[in-house]
């Protein structure tokens, strides 16, 4: 039996890290071919280590375009990341508390329709969004990519948060209106820091998610100088003349360095926020 479950670990173990190595590949194949020269990058594409590490991609990328650098590009995108996370982890959680905590007609409802709006996909309602957003004049800046996160709740984050909230013993709640909180204070000074799991988890995702958003970008961002990261990439892409594609990988490298720190520095509150167990009283 031991001999057996020998054979089965390192079975496991040789499947887990051959997946593993398959799925990291084209990420470590862009990071090498951002040191290899442009004109060389297909032609050695099944080489993996480059014969000549070069730094030209990483200094000919950041110069950007049209005399915009491309740390604008790193602004542009780390501003309407952090404001919009801000803006949907903080609407998220008032509304969880409200749904988890107040008892109100209508309540089940608003719970089912919620669950209904994570169902829906994005693609339905681009277009109505864009003609919304056109007549409001939103269209050309960076309004569209930030206020709907602001108010507009989004419903995976809203569910985690709802299970924490349900683990925090009331008996907490029941104690705090005694010493005269109102629902305002019981929210603000025993349920957000008592679910900041959830938070950092729901700050992470919803990090990330706005990092790397190319369409919204695509669709409502008309000048050169406001385009974030994720837009700006496909500027070295020309299929009318030359691909610069080895600045392109040089600065998607850079692109995906945020990312990666805040989840190496985060994965602790991330692991524990994704479990949905909650607090236990």
């Amino acid at each position: 039996m031991k001999t057996k479950r020998k054979i089965g670990k390192i079975f496991y173990h040789v499947i887990v890290c051959g997946l593993g190595l398959v799925m990291i590949y084209p990420l470590v194949w862009m990071v090498m071919s951002s040191f290899k020269e442009t004109n060389t990058i297909f032609l050695t594409a099944g080489q993996l280590i480059p014969e000549k590490f070069v730094l030209s991609n990483y200094i000919n990328g950041w110069k950007g375009f049209a005399k915009i650098t491309f740390a604008t590009f790193f602004k542009n995108s780390l501003f309407i990341a952090v404001v919009a996370t801000m803006g949907t982890v903080f609407s998220s959680a008032l509304v969880a508390y409200g749904l988890a905590r107040c008892r109100f007609f209508g309540r089940r409802a608003l719970f089912v329709a919620m669950l209904l709006s994570m169902m829906l996909p994005a693609q339905v309602l681009m277009i109505p969004q864009y003609l919304w957003y056109q007549k409001l004049g939103w269209v050309g800046s960076y309004r569209p990519l930030i206020l709907p996160y602001c108010f507009a709740i989004q419903g995976f984050f809203v569910y985690m948060m709802i299970n924490f909230i349900d683990g925090i013993p009331r008996e907490l709640d029941e104690a705090a209106k005694i010493d005269g909180c109102s629902y305002y204070g019981i929210f603000s000074r025993i349920i957000m820091p008592l679910i900041s799991p959830a938070l950092i988890t729901a700050s992470i995702f919803s990090f990330m998610w706005r990092w790397d958003d190319f369409l919204s970008a695509l669709l409502y961002i008309n000048e050169s100088a406001k385009y974030p990261v994720s837009l700006a990439l496909k500027l070295f892409c020309d299929p009318g003349s030359s691909s610069d594609y080895g600045a392109m990988f040089a600065m998607a490298t850079l692109s995906i360095l945020p990312a990666v720190i805040i989840f190496i520095c985060l994965q602790k509150y991330l692991v524990e926020g994704i479990s949905t167990s909650g607090l236990k009283g």
